[in-house]
């Protein structure tokens, strides 16, 4: 061959390496983001997942149908729409059909798909699946060419560059990718709460992130769990990045004399199995210490992991250590990256929201052109229909005259004026459309024809009836498929106020011998009379009773004073509302107390009180008052209240403003009132001073406050009460031994309470057997303050009452 053929056929272009390099790995970065990782911001789908479901849609794969193998779906797409590794389309296949890892699944799967413990799903010559209803809605009207097709990899077949989504999928269930140089992981929220989102910004496009979630509270993570503090959801809100902290839901049980963890919900994608060796390995390594037994008694029901503690460990500490070294708490790093018109694009909750609807518009609006297209078509036959019947025998004498059906056509067209569509459908007329019903059936359907057109142009030329069209859609998706929020959402301390979490209303807060404690509304106890039997006010275990009982709001601190003199702090939200019948959530739950310390007074914390002071007293009859700014923040192992003589507990705490009388009763039916500048104010360390001087086998069991326009009640175990002037107890020097406040007999039982109060008041009192009464003060004997008083409530035999409670018609 000549050196001239070698020229000719062999042309060397220089190339520069590093140009090449630079333009082939953005060639690549550019398919792999926008052709296989990140999701597109209008249906919320990568390709792969997009190609499923319309695989699956054209397989006839509906929820009405038989289920069909998963090899023919994988088949269905590889071979038509995603020439890749058949794994890969399996893979993702099995993740939209798993409950643990989609919020709403799109793919109804049948046999084993894979389980939290990270077993993965059976072959897919083994398993079955079929779409699930919901992912219908992502497929809704695509006939209807509201989306652009373009050609498949060999140009054989047309696929969607997007499904109609008539839900924000994106928003639901979420989608996480790693890209070349990116990564988008978005976290799943509640169908429901995303829905009235987007109503609300149709309503207001200029609505702010914190108007936006009073709707979208949170990520709802389809495992359930704890989310921790609100500034990471916000975040991640406004600026499409965000940490938001995940934990386990995890509950102090007691059990054969041990408490033991229970967890029963996981963060979102922690693998359950990994968690117990990751644990086990723990306590193996004793870098956690105090587990005695682990155990998965997880089944059909839900999930259970039980850790058993030894005895004297402070489940709260190991439940800490656990949160802080294993995967029962997360950090789930959210970045809304989404595809919008190709590119990516972080995104705030506002922007995702505000693509979605753009999407919905253009999908509506498309969709109204096609249905008002062929209505427009059917109606243009239907006139040509008509007019054919109008001069039937006409147009029967032009057909039987016309040698070919072309020539009868055009014979039609130039003497009625028809188009060639219209000649056509005369032509293909049967003779049994020639009746005078198929003639009134023509032209009914005629004139529902008009109308139809009418609406829909209608539609196309009003914008908000676009959008209203789009609203009513959503609201029946909400109907339809919308569930209950999964993932709860606590505050972090000091992170929120409350009054922007909970509405304002009363509560009755009671608390068990044994540590249980419960909200309730205060209009679940209606008034009785007095001497009534009561109504059950909470279901106790059978050696256990019913110990405090007070009313508070749901926007006051509480502070929680133990036997100890120590004291803890607690929003009265923060206490899980029960039913009447409820046992209620165990106190070592919510506060960090030790194992032998029992909270024995509470006193709620007001945002607009005007208490300056605490006043504690103790069963040893020591009284000792501290200035509240004292106690500002208390720690979550709790303060010192009061400095306590061996012996001696802490057995009630009120608030004063520093001008009150103080009255103390004793178990034999004795009392003191004095005035309260009695008392110096002392630190938090300090043991106080006496209040009363008790005698033998005496012991305080009450402190109030005085008023001098109301009466003093007191109540004994037995259920006998009265209630006495004020000014028959006089006021006396702190430190004395006290006058009688009751006639004590056998009868009657020792002294339970001593309170002021007016006749608006009503009175709740508790017995052992945990009955409640809830009756008017007015309707309590008043009488002199050495009797015995009359019968309050009548006690089954062997019950007695424990505690009482004073319900203020005022601001309390």
């Amino acid at each position: 061959m000549s050196d001239n053929t070698n020229n000719e056929e062999l042309r060397v272009i220089p190339v520069d390496v590093e140009d090449e390099m630079k333009k082939s790995f953005i060639d690549y970065a550019m398919s792999v983001i926008v052709s296989r990782a990140l999701p597109d911001v209008r249906d919320g789908l990568k390709p792969v997942h997009r190609r499923i479901l319309y695989a699956m849609n054209g397989l006839g794969l509906t929820p009405d149908k038989p289920y069909k193998k998963s090899v023919t779906v994988v088949g269905e797409v590889l071979g038509k729409y995603h020439p890749h590794g058949d794994v890969a389309v399996y893979d993702a296949m099995v993740r939209m059909a798993q409950d643990f890892s989609m919020r709403e699944t799109l793919v109804d799967g049948h046999g084993n798909f894979g389980s939290i413990d990270g077993d993965p799903a059976a072959a897919m010559r083994y398993t079955e699946a079929r779409l699930s209803k919901i992912a219908l809605e992502m497929l809704t009207d695509i006939n209807k060419e509201t989306v652009d097709f373009v050609p498949n990899f060999d140009e054989n077949y047309k696929e969607p560059v997007v499904l109609p989504s008539r839900f924000p999928n994106l928003l639901v269930n979420g989608s996480q990718g790693i890209a070349v140089g990116m990564a988008t992981n978005i976290p799943p929220h509640n169908l429901g709460e995303v829905i009235d989102g987007i109503i609300a910004y149709i309503d207001n496009p200029y609505i702010a992130t914190d108007e936006l979630m009073r709707y979208i509270k949170g990520p709802d993570f389809p495992t359930g769990g704890l989310i921790v503090g609100k500034d990471g959801i916000r975040e991640t809100y406004e600026t499409g990045r965000g940490k938001i902290i995940v934990r386990a839901k995890a509950e102090i049980e007691e059990h054969n004399g041990r408490n033991r963890i229970v967890v029963t919900e996981l963060p979102y994608m922690v693998i359950k199995s990994k968690l117990v060796e990751k644990i086990a390995e723990l306590v193996r390594d004793k870098h956690i210490e105090g587990i005695s037994d682990l155990r998965d008694e997880s089944d059909r029901n839900g999930m259970r992991i039980v850790i058993e503690l030894k005895r004297d460990v402070n489940p709260k500490v190991v439940l800490n250590k656990l949160y802080m070294h294993t995967q029962m708490q997360q950090t789930f790093g959210a970045i809304m990256l989404a595809l919008v018109d190709g590119a990516p694009k972080i995104l705030s909750l506002n922007q995702i929201i505000e693509k979605y609807v753009d999407h919905q518009v253009d999908v509506i609006t498309r969709r109204t052109k096609f249905d008002l297209q062929k209505a427009e078509e059917r109606a243009h036959i239907l006139e040509g229909l008509k007019i054919a019947l109008d001069h039937i025998d006409e147009v029967i004498n032009v057909i039987r005259s016309s040698k070919t059906e072309p020539i009868a056509k055009n014979n039609l067209m130039d003497k009625f004026g028809l188009s060639d569509r219209q000649a056509q459908a005369i032509v293909d007329m049967r003779l049994g459309r020639l009746t005078g019903l198929e003639r009134q059936k023509i032209e009914d359907e005629l004139n529902d024809l008009y109308q139809k057109i009418k609406e829909l142009k209608s539609i196309l030329s009003d914008e908000k009836k676009v959008l209203d069209i789009i609203k009513k859609e959503l609201k029946d998706v909400k109907d339809k498929y919308s569930s209950g929020r999964r993932t709860h959402i606590v505050a972090k301390e000091d992170e929120v106020d409350i009054e922007d979490l909970v509405q304002l209303e009363d509560a009755v807060v009671t608390m068990t011998h044994f540590g249980y404690i419960k909200r309730m509304p205060l209009d679940a106890y209606k008034a009785q009379k007095r001497g009534g039997k009561g109504i059950s006010g909470i279901s106790t275990r059978e050696d256990d009773f019913v110990e405090n009982v007070f009313t508070t709001t749901t926007h006051d601190r509480l502070l929680f004073f133990t036997n100890k003199g120590k004291v803890y702090s607690l929003r009265t939200i923060d206490i899980p509302e029960s039913g009447r019948q409820a046992k209620g959530t165990a106190i070592i739950n919510l506060i960090q107390i030790d194992q032998d310390e029992k909270v024995n007074a509470v006193i709620p914390i007001k945002k607009s009180h005007n208490a300056k002071y605490v006043v504690m007293c103790t069963k040893n009859g020591i009284i000792k008052k501290t200035e509240i700014d004292d106690f500002p923040k208390i720690k979550k192992s709790g303060n010192t209240a009061i400095k306590l003589d061996d012996g001696d507990e802490l057995i009630n705490v009120m608030l004063t403003d520093g001008n009150r009388e103080i009255i103390i009763g004793t178990a034999n039916g004795f009392c003191i009132r004095f005035h309260e500048d009695n008392l110096r104010p002392m630190g938090r360390q300090a043991r106080g001073v006496i209040a009363v001087t008790l005698r033998d086998d005496d012991y305080v069991v009450e402190m109030d406050l005085v008023d001098r326009d109301k009466d003093i009640l007191v109540v004994t175990e037995n259920g006998y009460g009265k209630r006495s002037d004020a000014n028959e107890y006089r006021s006396q020097t702190r430190a004395g031994k006290g006058i009688i406040a009751a006639k004590i007999t056998k009868k009657t039982g020792k002294l339970v309470s001593i309170m002021s109060v007016s006749e608006k008041d009503e009175l709740m009192i508790i017995s052992a057997n945990g009955i409640l009464i809830r009756t008017k003060i007015a309707d309590i004997s008043k009488m002199h303050r050495d009797t015995t008083g009359v019968m309050l409530m009548k006690l089954d035999e062997g019950d007695r009452v424990v505690s009482t409670a004073r319900i203020a018609n005022d601001e309390e």
